[in-house]
């Protein structure tokens, strides 16, 4: 931080640029594309389909599995290929996420698949993630009570910062990855690395749920943007 302002010359309480594009895959049900910063994101919604075998089709409702996959070119070393400790991980909490909002008991024996694919990383690949698979479920015609959303905060030379960079991140004290539902602001997913004092996680949730509800719109504003083009 410098004269209040920190490297890349964002505020405290300034996000990095994004840019949502929904339905850019023709073979998928929903999709999305997500430039977030110097992140990367595809993401595509398959489904509800027969979930197969059959011995895990649960009757009274669909199975919702997101994959999150980090592509090997995505990081300045090249990272081996397939799954690992920390994808299965995040995919397993956002598939969670995800499915809280999702009416799954219109579906039941049927499964939802979302592929994430990250093609560039630069922190908050989780959040954006997230932001990216809400829009494609939505761009699928899933029926959700809200569209999730996702922004992290965190704590830089003792200041607490929304939607860090690579370097604030490694660099940091602190980072708050948080996934809401924007209408009731009901927390659907919450982590955190590093440590914070009572009164800056109360600082740092205020502000990543602030990022969220801006995030919120461009979202919204990808949909209509995809959909008054159908509609002329």
């Amino acid at each position: 931080m410098k004269d209040g302002l920190r490297i890349d010359g964002r505020k405290p309480d300034e996000l990095r640029k994004i840019k949502i594009e929904a339905g850019v895959l023709y073979r998928a049900d929903g999709s999305c594309y997500i430039e977030w910063g110097g992140n990367k994101i595809l993401a595509a919604v398959y489904g509800p389909r027969e979930a197969l075998p059959r011995h895990i089709q649960n009757p009274t409702k669909a199975l919702v599995n997101a994959r999150y996959n980090m592509a090997s070119f995505s990081v300045e070393e090249r990272k081996k290929p397939g799954p690992d400790r920390r994808s299965t991980e995040i995919s397993k909490v956002i598939s969670e996420a995800l499915e809280s909002v999702i009416f799954t008991e219109l579906f039941p024996r049927t499964t939802i698949d979302i592929c994430i694919e990250v093609l560039d990383a630069e922190a908050g690949t989780r959040c954006a993630g997230i932001t990216a698979a809400a829009v494609a479920l939505a761009d699928a015609g899933i029926p959700m009570y809200d569209i999730p959303v996702a922004c992290a905060a965190g704590k830089v030379d003792g200041v607490v910062v929304l939607d860090l960079t690579s370097d604030e991140d490694k660099e940091g004290e602190a980072d708050l990855p948080v996934a809401i539902a924007p209408r009731s602001e009901e927390i659907l997913l919450m982590q955190m690395d590093g440590h914070l004092t009572y009164k800056e996680f109360e600082e740092a949730l205020e502000l990543a749920i602030k990022g969220c509800r801006e995030v919120a719109k461009l979202q919204k504003e990808a949909l209509l943007r995809k959909y008054s083009k159908e509609v002329e």
